[in-house]
């Protein structure tokens, strides 16, 4: 196994280069076409789902089973829900987060022929005209509007109530128009990354630079690797539709939720146990931890009680697949996020030597088989002494079925 050498600089430039490409979730063919065009410079071969999902593959020695790393290109964002009479717009959002991480907000309006800046505020936002009340207003979507950096009048003789309705209307504004959040990226001498969308740009910046890792040292891999780029996780959907019946494994790469009564870290590796969608597989999970121990890539475990990721729409999808969640510690998750290059690094580095580690188990190369070779997992039978007895048999005789013989007419 080649020891993984992972270009920093290449890293943090694909993230800036992604945190700069608006993809909130239904508006993500721009981003699509970066990632493909970054992949043709890798000399990666790829293909895309009808809505957009790459699948790119590097391929192994032997062609299955086949094994995945995903990642998800769709960001958080908002729609236009009406175009109010003041001439400012009420939103909705996309994907779950929340409306006190809006406020203030500076956004891009995409039209069906064009594009306007503006900002979202509080119905309420100004102490000079409301005092106090700016401060008790509820946190809600519905207290939100976003104010367009047009010249829309001001109607304060209400000849013509509508006038401003009809004026966002002769911009080309409709119900139904995507907003984009800025990112506003800074990145700080000592390595701290603070952005919106890190939820999972850096994901998909530390597949890459993976990918370029294994390219330039010339590593082997044992078995075909896809490379997933998704673009619907924020809404649920993600890596159901991406995948095919040869893939036995899939790592999602996302991130982890540094907090009270949380384990993970804004530094190295955290490796999730289980999220709401239940527990992740047993041996796929082991499999990556042991590998930072060899490795020496930092790393903690945790449990994210109220997150699901790309593994959880594959498995819900009806893949029969195992599945394992990698994080990067983001800071203030779905919000004004932030993390540590550190991080970044020390997943890539456990991308490199993953891909290149032989699969978990070379059974899961048949969707079904005997239990010959089935793997098993910690058991004491002196703790259990009775779990292994063969059943009772004149006790069971009435769950006895008889065999259907081969050769009757079924």
């Amino acid at each position: 196994m080649i020891k993984p050498k992972i270009d920093t600089h290449y890293l943090m430039h694909i993230l800036t280069k992604l945190l700069a490409i608006p993809s909130p979730t239904g508006y993500t063919d721009q981003i699509v076409h970066a990632v493909s065009d970054e992949l043709k410079q890798l000399g990666i071969p790829f293909e895309l789902t009808r809505r957009g999902a790459i699948r790119a593959t590097m391929e192994g020695q032997v062609r299955t089973p086949d094994r995945s790393v995903v990642a998800h290109l769709d960001t958080l964002g908002a729609l236009v829900k009406w175009l109010k009479s003041n001439g400012r717009l009420a939103i909705v959002p996309i994907g779950s987060w929340s409306s006190r991480f809006a406020e203030g907000c500076r956004v891009t309006l995409f039209t069906d022929t064009s594009m306007y800046r503006g900002t979202i505020l509080p119905l309420k936002a100004s102490g000079h005209t409301y005092g106090d009340e700016i401060d008790t207003q509820p946190v809600s979507w519905k207290n939100l509007e976003v104010r367009l950096d047009e010249a829309v009048s001001d109607n304060k003789e209400f000849i013509q109530p509508l006038s401003k309705e009809h004026d966002l209307k002769s911009l080309g504004i409709n119900i139904g128009d995507f907003i984009a959040i800025d990112p506003s990226m800074e990145i700080t001498p000592n390595g701290f990354i603070n952005s919106r969308h890190l939820d999972d740009k850096a994901g998909v910046a530390t597949i890459l630079a993976a990918a370029k890792s294994i390219i330039e040292t010339g590593a082997i891999l044992p078995v075909d690797c896809h490379l997933l780029f998704t673009i619907s996780e924020e809404v649920g959907s993600g890596a159901s539709a991406v995948l095919h019946g040869d893939v036995a494994e899939m790592v999602t790469i996302d991130n982890g939720t540094p907090a009270p009564f949380q384990a993970s870290s804004e530094f190295g590796v955290t490796i999730a146990m289980a999220d709401s969608a239940g527990p992740f597989d047993y041996h796929l999970v082991r499999r990556l931890i042991a590998l930072c121990a060899e490795h020496d890539i930092p790393f903690q475990r945790d449990i994210f009680c109220d997150y699901r990721s790309d593994s959880a729409s594959a498995v819900e999808a009806g893949n029969d697949i195992r599945t394992a969640l990698v994080t990067f510690g983001v800071d203030s998750s779905h919000g004004y996020e932030r993390t540590h290059q550190s991080s970044l690094d020390a997943i890539a580095k456990l991308l490199t030597v993953y891909m290149q580690n032989e699969p978990v188990f070379w059974r899961d190369r048949h969707t079904l088989g005997s239990d010959n070779d089935f793997p098993t997992q910690p058991f004491d039978e002196f703790t259990f002494p009775n779990a292994n007895m063969e059943m009772d048999q004149p006790h069971h005789e009435h769950l006895h079925v008889p065999l259907r013989s081969a050769t009757e007419d079924t």
